[in-house]
């Protein structure tokens, strides 16, 4: 029995012996080695989740720019409906405007063509009216004057 116990310490010793040697030469470069390849991974996991984060900010930074080029293109869209619907109102009152002024322009020349017209007629009547009573007078001078030479007439026939 004794032989087996010996053979046991020894079996214990050259384990111990064992394990030391591979702690030193062969554990301890394999854990560096293996923790080493952990802290990577953990790294290159942070280093996704921080890439994640900054695309997914990124992505909603660009949402958000995208939404503001809408509502800045809506805006625009609703001036440049606004200025249109303001330019043509103008424009048709301008164009009402001119229309009055063209009208009463127009008024204003038909009253001075007829004020025109009507002091045209007073003229020609009132010289028409005096050549008419010219003519009645030399009529009357005429009917006068023949009673005259006939009265005359017969005065110096009557007395022959």
């Amino acid at each position: 029995m004794d032989l087996h116990w010996t053979s046991t310490v020894y079996a214990i010793l050259a384990f111990v012996i064992l394990y030391l040697l591979l702690n030193k030469f062969a554990f301890g470069p394999l854990f560096s080695i293996m923790e080493k390849r952990r802290q990577l991974v953990l790294e290159q996991m942070s280093m996704a989740e921080t890439a994640r984060k900054q695309a997914s900010a990124q992505m909603e930074e660009q949402k958000q720019a995208l939404q503001e080029a809408r509502k800045e293109a809506y805006e625009i869209i609703e001036k440049a409906r606004v200025t249109s619907t303001k330019n043509a109102d103008d424009i048709v009152q301008a164009a009402k405007n001119e229309a009055n002024r063209l009208k009463e322009e127009a008024v204003r020349d038909i009253e001075s063509e007829k004020d025109k017209a009507i002091a045209s007629l007073r003229g020609q009547v009132a010289g028409m009216s005096v050549m008419i009573a010219s003519k009645i007078i030399e009529k009357q001078i005429d009917e006068k004057s023949q009673e005259q030479l006939v009265d005359q007439y017969l005065k110096e026939v009557g007395s022959k």
